[in-house]
């Protein structure tokens, strides 16, 4: 049984295509407003300390484990801002109805508007 947002998500176009992108951009938006608050403390901290310079950091060069670490959280990260459109194909191989999903999806969409608020 896949996870799924219960409830109804508000609608804010005519074309439910147009929502859905919205709620893509949105989660999109919202990790990345998080990273760049946490790079941002950590540039600072790092700083005034004098441990480290904007230089070294432009001039690191990751290895091939750290690399394939990065990857997987990109491969994690993709799941979590495309998974309203992983869980549509999912109810459709399902058999769930359309409405079903629909309802699934503005439940959990108002759930995150209430946090980002």
């Amino acid at each position: 049984m896949s996870r799924k947002a219960k409830g109804k998500r508000p609608s804010f176009f005519e074309n439910p295509e147009v929502d859905r992108v919205l709620a893509i951009v949105m989660a999109v938006a919202g990790e990345v407003s998080v990273l760049r608050d946490r790079l941002d403390t950590m540039e600072r901290l790092l700083d005034s300390r004098g441990v480290l310079t904007r230089d070294d950091i432009e001039a690191y060069r990751p290895d091939d484990a750290i690399e394939e670490e990065r990857q997987a959280w990109r491969s994690e990260y993709l799941e979590r801002v495309l998974r309203v459109v992983h869980h549509e194909l999912e109810s459709e191989a399902s058999g769930e109805s359309r409405q079903q999903y629909e309802d699934a999806v503005k439940e959990h969409q108002k759930e995150l508007n209430e946090k980002l608020t």
